[in-house]
């Protein structure tokens, strides 16, 4: 039993196709076989025909082992399969957000012999599902691990000229994207936060250039760029200041997202920065943008460059002793207002007329307990080396004193009498215990009333996010480069992979680890038959869909290439 096909002939010319259900019979009288018709199904290229057929395929199906049905077919075979979803929504996200328009924008005129938008994609593809080296990038993840359309011609050259473009186009490509941001996502763009962090290198000697300001030179696309050498010691934020660094900047929304980013050499410290930030972001020309950014960022110079032309900003102000924030702002008595459940807000103007200044004493009663707990822990622990110096040295001086002098967890309590012995000072403990879950934001904006000050300071932690993510999930170091715009680059392709990846949590309301490891459930199958080659793609499960119809998504189509 078979289905057959018949044609037949019309007077115009064209031909119409019939399906039949026949089977061979023998005939006894005539001594050969004859076909009988069984059922006409219809003509083949009616639709109710086709689903007709598969009703009937799919019963038969029923009534047989499916176990059975996989060991006789011998005409399909599944060569190999990769995971999809994740790629199938970065991809959705990086053409939605415009990147790759905006790339094609600024490569407009030149002629290229591969495709740049897809090496970038690539790269940033990567970043956010599995991190690594971009020689490991090409020779395993591209060739091996994932299936992406229009990467089949890149070579390992064509990653690296893609960094170097990306590199030369940066400002303009980050510019863009921010303003298209902004009115895609409705981004609140008033508030800008800034926050800096460090970034070493498994290497021993640092970058030595030439000529003024330790200058040196990076090749870049067509041209060039002179640069200041960036892996340099300075004082590391992760306590790695015994290996060369970098420093990077990093600017985020109020949402989180990142907006624009800077690296500088190793050494640079954190109040120096503040005038680059602040001249680039001022030629952006938004309409109001409030600067946002923590102790190390606050200097008189700073504070002079952010008020320039009408610039607002919320800087948390270094606590030190005998300034004006603890003499003056800390010691004024008055109320505190709550505006959160862990927060309470206090208002404090010191001086008169254009000298006014206006500080918001916060407190938070949770930290406060914490920080007590943790001081009780720690004059437990001197107490008791103290006494083992008392005990085994007789109080002389020795190397351990000099240690726990030095140390920062002890040192801020201790003092040395007139005979030469550690003592822990009360005075030190009582002063530290006042400032026990307060910190101080300064502004100039007159406008912003108390709560909007301590609420927006406190959304700076969305910077320390980003920094968390790129550090962890994005692995942004160990970095393998060695050229100093490639350093740039690999920067910049993490940042963009930050970018997608914080559009998919805002989305999803969910971390992106946990969102990809649904996603990666959708499989791409790649099935080979005797008449060609099938790309299908499995069913997402229902924890996948929910995610697709969070970020507004269809879901992947069944069959991508049928060749």
């Amino acid at each position: 039993m078979y289905l057959r096909e018949t044609r037949q002939k019309r007077a115009d010319g064209s031909f119409v196709t019939h399906l039949q259900l026949a089977e061979s019979m023998w005939n006894p009288h005539k001594k050969r076989s004859e076909v009988r018709i069984l059922h006409t199904c219809g003509r083949a290229e009616d639709p109710k025909t086709a689903e007709r057929l598969r009703t009937l395929a799919r019963s038969i199906l029923k009534k047989c082992d499916p176990q059975e049905i996989v060991q006789h077919s011998t005409q399909w075979r599944l060569v190999d399969a990769w995971p999809y979803g994740p790629l199938y929504v970065l991809e959705a996200l990086w053409q939605r957000l415009g990147i790759a328009d905006i790339i094609a924008e600024q490569l407009k005129g030149r002629k290229l012999d591969f495709a740049v938008e897809r090496a970038l994609f690539a790269m940033v593809a990567n970043r956010a599902c599995a991190p690594c080296s971009k020689l490991y990038c090409y020779e395993q993840w591209l060739r091996e691990d994932v299936r992406i359309e229009g990467t089949a011609t890149l070579d390992l050259h064509h990653l690296y000229r893609a960094m170097d473009i990306l590199e030369a186009h940066k400002d303009e490509i980050e510019h863009a994207l921010y303003f298209r941001l902004a009115d895609l996502l409705n981004l609140d763009v008033e508030l800008i936060f800034y926050d800096t962090t460090s970034l070493h290198f498994e290497i021993d000697e640092m970058d030595q250039g030439h000529g003024d300001d330790d200058l040196v030179e990076g090749s870049i696309a067509a041209g060039s760029k002179v640069y200041k050498a960036p892996r340099k010691r300075g004082m590391a934020k992760n306590g790695r200041s015994d290996a060369p660094q970098i420093v990077i900047g990093l600017a985020v929304t109020r949402d989180g997202l990142p907006v624009r980013h800077w690296v500088f050499p190793g050494n640079t410290v954190d109040v120096t920065t503040v005038a680059q930030v602040k001249d680039d972001l001022k030629g952006w020309k938004l309409s109001r943008c409030v600067f946002v950014g923590d102790a190390g960022m606050v200097s008189q110079e700073n504070l002079d460059r952010l008020s320039k032309s009408g610039g607002k900003y919320i800087l948390c102000m270094p606590m030190r002793r005998g300034d004006e924030v603890t003499h003056d702002v800390l010691q004024r008595p008055g109320r505190f207002q709550q505006v959160a459940d862990n927060l309470r807000v206090k208002e404090v103007v010191v001086g008169e007329g254009e000298r006014r200044r206006r500080y918001v004493v916060c407190h938070n009663p949770q930290e406060e307990a914490r920080q007590r707990a943790h001081r009780r822990q720690i004059l437990r622990e001197l107490e008791a080396d103290l006494a083992s110096l008392k005990a085994v040295r007789g109080e002389s001086h020795s190397k351990r004193v000099c240690q726990l002098r030095a140390s920062r967890r002890y040192g801020r309590y201790l003092r040395l009498t007139k005979g030469g012995l550690l003592r822990i000072d009360a005075a030190k403990r009582r002063a530290a215990e006042q400032l026990d879950g307060k910190f101080v934001v300064h502004s100039n904006d007159d406008s912003l009333t108390p709560a909007d000050l301590a609420l927006g300071y406190k959304q700076l932690q969305r910077v320390e996010e980003a920094w968390r993510t790129l550090k962890s999930g994005l692995r942004v170091r160990p970095v393998y480069h060695w050229a100093v715009h490639r350093i740039h680059a690999h920067v910049a392709l993490s940042v963009l992979a930050l970018l997608l990846e914080r559009v998919i949590e805002q989305a999803c309301g969910d971390t992106w680890r946990n969102i990809r490891a649904d996603l990666e459930q959708i499989k791409l199958a790649q099935l080979l038959s005797p008449h060609g080659e099938v790309w299908q793609v499995t069913e997402p499960s229902p924890e996948a869909v929910n995610h697709l119809k969070c970020l507004e998504l269809k879901n992947p189509p069944a069959i991508l290439h049928l060749h």
